[in-house]
């Protein structure tokens, strides 16, 4: 099993308070897929802030849909969608019930059940050890190695399917901060935020 030194799953509060606060703090927790036999797990690194009060790129920036629902849920849910149609990206909804922020997950470093992860993201064994830096690193490759899609959109993290394990917060030294990336709307929000010389950060 996964290591007890990460002590616990995030209770709701975590997930309650302003989406820039739970984005930079996410940084370093552990993301989980309980799938019986099966565990997944890794340390998030890289993530953005999306937050449709004030956000135009934010999917809830022009009220409720039947497909940005979720994000209008308190915090604590994961919302996924799919993307230019070709992959699925998930993302940890933050802040109070009908506000619609959410956190998306860009990038993890693997760290238990590698070899499904590899087996579900590359259908074959890596051809080289630094393959294993292209598995986890962008919300589409994220989403293909722990197997979520749209069925996982609206399941609460505070339970025992797939939940984020607390660990110790990142040094501000080792945050980084840049704009988000492959957006066109609301371009100059500094809401992405990263381990700093993580080697399985987005490419």
């Amino acid at each position: 099993m996964i290591d007890t030194a990460f002590n616990y799953i995030l209770p709701r509060k975590f997930y309650t308070r302003p989406v820039i606060t739970v984005a930079k703090e996410l940084l370093g927790k552990v993301l989980v897929k309980n799938e019986g036999k099966i565990i997944l797990a890794g340390r998030i690194v890289e993530v953005e802030a999306y937050d449709g009060n004030i956000d135009e790129a934010s999917h809830s920036f022009k009220g409720k849909t039947k497909r940005n629902e979720v994000m209008f849920n308190e915090g604590g849910f994961l919302y996924v969608y799919f993307t230019y149609g070709a992959h699925f990206c998930c993302n940890v909804v933050a802040g109070k019930k009908n506000h619609g922020a959410a956190v998306l997950i860009r990038a993890v470093e693997p760290i238990y059940g590698i070899d499904k992860m590899i087996e579900r993201r590359f259908e074959r064994k890596l051809k080289s050890e630094k393959e294993i830096f292209n598995l986890t690193s962008g919300p589409g490759k994220v989403c293909k190695s722990f197997g979520f899609n749209k069925e996982h959109s609206g399941i609460d993290l505070t339970g025992n399917f797939i939940y984020l394990l607390n660990a110790p917060k990142l040094q501000k030294s080792k945050i980084g901060v840049s704009k988000r990336i492959g957006i066109s709307k609301s371009v100059d929000l500094p809401w992405r935020f990263f381990e700093i010389g993580n080697p399985f950060l987005s490419r």
